[in-house]
């Protein structure tokens, strides 16, 4: 055999081996981009509208205890189920953030659109885009989070498979948007809701949890009833149980607009 022979056969080989691990790679790649879409499609896009009670319980590093009572309200713009979205949250009590209201038109491509009402000032404010991972009406919980962080701003990967969940490392695209450096997220495998949240600082240390406690079948959607956001930088922690939750009410997409901030379309409140 000669040695050309044995040059191009070499080549050969290792041009096949590129490819064939390119396209593993991709097939990898597609798969997590599956799983992160299916999580995102379980957390915040059951059925094609919803409504639901939250009673929120605030708790600070000493365990001193406030409340907040709220109804939310969600309708999906885009018919594919994965696109733009509309949130208004009504708060019921106590008598200091009752009548405020905070509406959401999320993006996916794109900033969000974020209001919140103010009725003891008759203020309509308008939350920007460097507000969105601040407290969301002094609890534990971000702005960002009620309505969801769209996939695409983070690149993400398997770290590993258990018998029950998927767990992924979320890096942002852009880091100077956000205060962690990534987040890990653990993705029940059947019903592919993420059931724990851990974001990480630069450091590599865990400050912030959400964990789904409390999981349950509503309207043939798997559903999270009851949730805990931990934060290890203030201390304490904040609870969220939802009652009174439905799904495909046809709720009118007017509603979610600044009229209904200052007047409240009571008959999706009760």
């Amino acid at each position: 055999m000669s040695l050309s022979f044995k040059w191009w056969a070499a080549i050969w080989l290792f041009a096949m081996t590129g490819i064939s691990a390119t396209q593993a790679g991709a097939a990898d790649q597609a798969q997590v981009d599956d799983i992160v879409r299916k999580a995102s499609h379980a957390a915040y896009y059951q059925g094609v509208d919803g409504k639901a009670r939250v009673d929120m319980r605030i708790f600070d590093a000493q365990n001193r205890e406030r409340s907040r009572e709220f109804t939310i309200l969600r309708k999906d713009i885009d018919d594919a189920g994965d696109g733009d979205q509309k949130f208004y949250v009504y708060f019921h009590s106590p008598a200091d953030v009752s009548k405020s209201a905070f509406l959401v038109w999320k993006h996916v491509k794109g900033d969000d659109d974020r209001w919140l009402y103010l009725p003891a000032l008759d203020l309509v404010k308008r939350i920007s885009a460097s507000d969105e991972r601040t407290s969301f009406m002094g609890s534990h919980f971000f702005y960002e989070d009620v309505s969801g962080r769209t996939p695409d701003e983070d690149d993400h990967v398997l770290l590993e498979e258990t018998d029950n969940y998927y767990v992924l490392k979320s890096t942002p695209k852009n880091a100077g948007n956000v205060e962690f450096a990534y987040y890990k997220n653990w993705v029940h495998k059947t019903s592919f809701i993420p059931v724990k949240t851990e974001f990480y600082d630069a450091s590599d240390r865990a400050y912030r949890t959400y964990q789904a406690t409390r999981v349950e079948m509503v309207d043939g959607y798997q559903t999270v009833t009851e949730s805990k956001m931990s934060d290890t930088r203030i201390g304490g922690y904040t609870q969220m149980r939802y009652s009174k939750v439905d799904y495909d009410v046809d709720i009118p997409e007017d509603i979610f607009s600044e009229r209904y901030l200052r007047s409240a379309p009571r008959q999706y409140l009760r």
